[in-house]
């Protein structure tokens, strides 16, 4: 029997500029940077990640801040787009917090029965926010500057358009362990079986639409959650045994990780659970200094110098309706 995949553990993308990343996700949408590092395999960049109060895996959402990349191309074998879990009734202080931080949501929609608003980030990436009936009881960040009974509440699922939709749809279902969860015209919905936030991947059928390309505003990966290491070299096994090919396990120091490509293109993930981001700083203090993987504290000065400063980020007005 496999073991399960508990939904989603982070979803990470690319950024412009690190200051109007953090100014929004941070100032804007009210997660908590817990973990300021670098990209692993270009270290002269950031790799900012938010999440809830302890950045628990399915809360995180992550950044690549690469100063001055081009905007991508939105197209087939990406993501395009990822959505956040707020509770039931949190939409009309989320419209009004947006707006009053200049950004234009659209029109309250209904997805698979779900409400939800719709809204570019600064580098353009669609960004959606779902109103989930168990975000409740999930963590949020209750010290950031969004009211605690409108935070967001982790990854609610992600957007994918591909052209080989038969193909993914059966790696989802025939391999991964995904459900079926319904159709609503050219969009099927996938369901992890177990988890409790980040449960949700949509399939957009797009045979006709050219394939995306890498830049600021694009959704670089998608990663799964594996209960520890042994459920992660049990599905390398797995993968490997569909005929995909899934790399060696990658340190991350916050958890371990392998890729592979999904048959639209799509670059997956599987990370461990463990250890988590208090590993190098307290709980307090996450996100407050740069961390280093052990094997870059050498070149700490150099790198120290070429990144960018950051500022603490720049929080939004509540808008209308305040904290109710």
């Amino acid at each position: 029997m496999s073991p399960d995949l508990h939904g989603l553990h982070h979803v990470t993308a690319i950024a412009g500029d690190p200051q109007s990343n953090l100014d929004f996700y941070a100032g804007v949408l009210g997660m908590r940077l817990v973990k300021r590092t670098v990209n692993f395999d270009d270290p002269a960049s950031y790799h900012l990640y938010y999440g809830d109060a302890l950045g628990r895996p399915g809360s995180l959402l992550t950044f690549f801040a690469w100063p001055g990349a081009p905007r991508g191309r939105t197209g087939t074998g990406e993501p395009t787009a990822v959505a956040l879990a707020v509770p039931e009734g949190a939409l009309a202080y989320w419209r009004a917090r947006l707006e009053a931080a200049g950004v234009s949501p659209g029109a309250v929609e209904r997805r698979f029965g779900e409400a939800q608003i719709a809204f570019a980030d600064p580098d353009g990436m669609s960004i959606e926010l779902v109103e989930d009936p168990g975000a409740q009881a999930r963590a949020g960040w209750p010290d950031g500057p969004v009211p605690r009974e409108r935070a967001i509440r982790g990854l609610h699922g992600v957007t994918l358009e591909s052209p080989r939709l038969e193909g993914s749809a059966a790696l989802l279902t025939g391999t991964l362990g995904f459900a079926a969860a319904g159709r609503e015209q050219d969009r099927w919905r996938f369901r992890s079986v177990a988890g409790e936030s980040g449960l949700r991947v949509d399939l957009v059928d797009r045979p006709e639409v050219p394939r995306g390309r890498l830049g600021a505003g694009i959704i670089h990966h998608v990663a799964w959650r594996a209960a520890d290491d042994a459920a992660q070299r049990a599905w390398r096994e797995i993968l490997a045994g569909a005929g995909l090919h899934a790399t060696d396990v990658r340190e991350r120091v916050y958890f371990r990780s392998i890729y592979f490509h999904e048959p639209g293109g799509v670059l997956y993930e599987i990370a461990t659970d463990a250890p988590g981001f208090t590993v190098d700083e307290a709980e307090t203090e996450l996100g407050s200094t740069l961390r280093l993987p052990p094997w870059l504290e050498g070149s700490r000065g150099p790198l120290e110098a070429a990144l960018p400063a950051l500022r603490p980020p720049v929080t939004a007005p509540a808008g209308r309706g305040g904290a109710a």
